[in-house]
């Protein structure tokens, strides 16, 4: 079973978003996401102070097995991009949820992390995709 954190939100095409206390939203892919991928060998990151609309393509992680894009979990620009990424794209596989981020938004409006899932129902989503 893939690590789901419960603190996090998550969004059915398995994004990641956390909250910090500076009121931006951190994102990421999810446990399950990089598994299901396999070794993460590139990652195309949103472009600074780009505005992203919820559920638009924020960009793409490649991996050995296949290309698939990101997207935003919620509306906002995009303050800060993990450039480790740009040279370690495997640190998506090593610690998806902490050094594996991908990017931080201003969020538009931070109510709309409440309309993405909670641990239990991203729980859901993956049981639902391994069948």
């Amino acid at each position: 079973m893939s690590e789901i954190p419960t603190e996090l939100r998550y969004a059915s095409s398995h994004e990641w978003a956390r909250l910090e206390e500076d009121g931006l939203v951190t994102v990421g892919i999810s446990d399950h996401a990089q598994n299901a991928l396999g070794d993460v060998v590139y990652v195309e990151l949103p472009e600074l102070e780009a505005h992203l609309a919820a559920q638009s393509e924020a960009g793409v992680v490649e991996s050995v097995k296949a290309a698939s894009d990101i997207y935003a979990p919620v509306s906002g620009t995009v303050v800060a991009v993990n450039e480790v990424l740009e040279d370690a794209p495997e640190t998506v596989n090593q610690d998806p949820y902490g050094d594996g981020w991908f990017y931080r938004i201003e969020p538009d409006n931070a109510g709309d992390l409440d309309d993405l899932l909670d641990a239990d129902g991203y729980a859901e989503v993956c049981e639902n995709d391994e069948h």
